[in-house]
């Protein structure tokens, strides 16, 4: 599923008629989220059944602030449904690497310019900081 931009309701990848959210995008992200059990751990109360009455009263939202509300609670969702590597790579390894790769370019290093995009450098410092948490 794709992110929703900026709390907006608007998907990035506009792949339905008007970049409204309709029915079926709703009810695939609840699937989602059941399956793997975010939905009672991370949603509310109040925000399942936001979602809830939406999949059985609306065919596709077209209000800018219902849109804005279900992206917030979708938004929620697809964090919480993110594998941990992955955000952990996206989030602090990122900046550990490019960090690193400063340091040893001023130490001399040259070849240490390209330490900040390389994936799988990213990736050993994902795992390194969650294996030092564990």
């Amino acid at each position: 599923m794709t992110k929703f931009a900026n709390g907006k309701g608007q998907r990035q990848n506009s792949d339905r008629i008007g970049n409204s959210l309709s029915r079926f995008d709703l009810i695939n992200v609840k699937a989602r989220a059941v399956r793997r059990g975010v939905w009672f751990r991370v949603l509310s109360r109040v925000e399942r059944a936001c979602i809830d009455l939406v999949v059985k009263v609306v065919g596709r939202v077209r209000s800018s602030r219902l849109q804005e509300m279900l992206a917030s609670i979708l938004n929620k969702l697809e964090d919480a449904m993110q594998n941990p590597l992955q955000h952990l790579m996206r989030t602090e390894a990122k900046s550990l690497a490019s960090k690193l790769s400063q340091t040893a370019q001023k130490w001399g290093n040259e070849s240490a310019i390209g330490w900040a995009k390389n994936s799988g450098f990213i990736r050993f410092l994902a795992i390194s900081c969650l294996n030092a948490v564990s």
